[in-house]
C-alpha cells in the first residue's frame, strides 16, 4: 500500500441499482472492512444492506429500480437525473476506486462518464452483464472504462478474453455460500414414489412474469394433480406478490400451498422432487436442491419483436437461457419459450422428472457436475475473493 493510503481512510464509492446489488454491495463491504486494516469511507448509492453496513445512499434505491421497458421510460427523466448526480458525486470524492454493481442500464453510464471526467479512478464491474448471450460487442466497449470485471459464472473470463471484453476474473456465485442451506438433510426429502412427491411451482418474483405464466403453471398443475393422486404443490412466493398469488390460486381446480419469505422457500426446496419454473437465478437454486426442472418464459411485447428480428440478424450467441445450461455447456434442463410453454406438454415433461426415468437422472448427475465448476477453492469465499481483488486493483493503481 502507498504512503498515502496508510495515511488516511480508503476511500470506495459504489453504485447498486437493484436490491441483487445492494445484497452484494453489502457482502463486500463486510468483506473489505475485514481485509483492510484501517478505515474506510464508504459513499455512493445503495439499499438497506448497504446501509447498515455504513453506506449513506445519495438517494432511494427505488428511484431507479426498475424492471422492463415500460417502467423505465415512465421514470426515464428521474433516472437520466439520478446518473449525473452519481456521476458528480464519485467525481468530488475523488474515491481510491469505484464499484459499480450490476444494473449495467444505470451503474455502466455512471462509469463511463466517470472515466471521461476522471480517468484516474480505478473502476471495478461487480456482475458481468451477460455480452455472452446479448450484444457481444459491449464487452470490448467496457475495456475502454472498466478496468476489473468481478464475474459470477466460471465461463466469463473466457467469454471476455474472446470479446475483447476487461481484464475479468471469476469470484463465485453468491448462491456457493448458502447452498447447505438449499440441500436436504437426512430425512428431509421423501423417497422419490413413496406417495410423498412434492412438486414445485415457481412463476417467477416479478409481477409481468407472474402474469404470463401463473395460469399456465396452474393449469399444468392441475394435470399432474389428477395423474398422480398424493402430489403436494408448493409455490414459494415474494412477500409483496404471496397476496396476490394465494388470491389466484384459490380458485384452481388443484390445492397449492403457497410460502411466502427466503426461509419457507429454502425448505421447500428441500423438500422437493421436481419444479415449473420461470427463467432466471432460481434455476441455479433448483440445481444446487437437486432438484430437476423445467424452465419456461415469455417475453414482453419489445423483445418479442426482437426476437422476430434476430431471426434475420443474429444479435444473441448461445442455444439456451438456462443458466445451468449455459455453464455447463449442454442442454440437460428443457426450456419453452412463448408458445411452446402449453400446459399439456409441460405437465408431461415434469411427470417424467416426477419419475426414475433417464430425463431425472440426466439432470441429478449434471447438478453434480455443476457444482464442481463453480466450486471456489477451498478456504475461499465468494465476498472475501471480490474485496480481494478491488484491494489489490487498488493497490496496483
Amino acid at each position: 500500500m502507498t504512503p498515502d493510503l496508510a495515511a488516511r481512510p480508503l476511500r470506495v464509492f459504489l453504485v447498486a441499482g437493484e436490491e441483487s446489488g445492494d445484497a452484494l454491495g453489502a457482502n463486500l463491504m463486510r468483506a473489505l472492512k475485514q481485509r483492510h486494516a484501517g478505515p474506510i469511507a464508504f459513499a455512493g448509492v445503495g439499499g438497506d444492506r448497504m446501509e447498515g453496513e455504513g453506506l449513506q445512499s445519495l438517494f432511494p434505491l427505488s428511484d431507479i429500480a426498475v424492471m422492463g421497458l415500460t417502467a423505465v421510460l415512465a421514470r426515464l427523466p428521474t433516472i437520466v437525473r439520478r446518473v449525473y448526480q452519481s456521476v458528480d458525486a464519485a467525481i468530488a470524492a475523488d474515491p481510491d476506486v469505484l464499484v459499480i454493481i450490476d444494473s449495467p442500464d444505470f451503474t455502466h453510464n455512471v462509469a463511463r462518464r466517470v472515466r471521461k471526467r476522471a480517468p484516474h479512478i480505478p473502476i471495478v464491474d461487480y456482475v458481468s452483464p451477460s455480452v455472452w448471450a446479448w450484444r457481444p460487442g459491449r464487452a470490448r466497449k467496457m475495456s475502454v472504462y472498466v478496468d476489473r470485471l468481478l464475474a459470477l459464472l466460471p465461463f466469463e473470463p473466457e467469454a471476455h478474453r474472446r470479446l475483447g471484453g476487461p481484464e475479468t476474473f471469476y469470484v463465485g456465485h453468491p448462491l456457493i455460500e448458502r447452498a447447505a442451506q438449499l440441500r436436504p438433510a437426512a430425512g428431509e426429502r421423501a423417497p422419490l414414489g413413496a406417495g410423498q412427491d412434492v412438486l414445485l411451482l415457481l412463476p417467477g418474483s416479478r409481477r409481468s412474469e407472474v402474469d404470463m405464466l401463473l395460469a399456465d403453471f396452474g393449469r399444468a398443475a392441475a394435470l399432474l394433480a389428477a395423474r398422480r393422486p398424493g402430489l403436494e404443490i408448493l409455490l414459494p412466493a415474494v412477500p409483496h406478490l404471496a397476496g396476490r398469488i394465494r388470491d389466484t390460486v384459490a380458485g384452481w381446480p388443484v390445492a397449492v400451498t403457497v410460502v411466502e419469505g427466503e426461509t419457507a422457500k429454502f425448505a421447500a426446496f428441500r423438500r422437493a422432487h421436481a419444479a415449473l419454473a420461470a427463467s432466471g437465478t432460481v434455476s441455479l437454486e433448483l440445481a444446487a436442491a437437486g432438484v430437476p426442472m423445467a424452465i419456461c418464459y415469455r417475453l414482453d411485447w419489445f423483445y418479442r419483436r426482437l426476437k422476430q428480428i434476430h431471426r434475420v440478424f443474429p444479435i444473441a450467441s448461445v442455444t439456451s437461457m438456462v443458466l445451468p445450461n449455459i455453464i455447463l455447456g449442454r442442454n440437460v434442463v428443457p426450456e419453452f419459450l412463448d408458445e411452446e410453454a402449453e400446459p399439456e406438454r409441460l405437465a408431461q415433461v415434469v411427470e417424467r422428472l416426477l419419475t426414475d426415468t433417464p430425463d431425472r437422472e440426466a439432470q441429478v448427475t449434471a447438478f453434480a457436475d455443476l457444482d464442481q465448476t463453480m466450486r471456489l477453492p477451498d478456504g475461499h469465499s465468494q465476498s472475501g475473493t471480490a474485496a480481494r481483488l478491488v484491494l489489490e486493483l487498488i493497490g496496483r493503481a
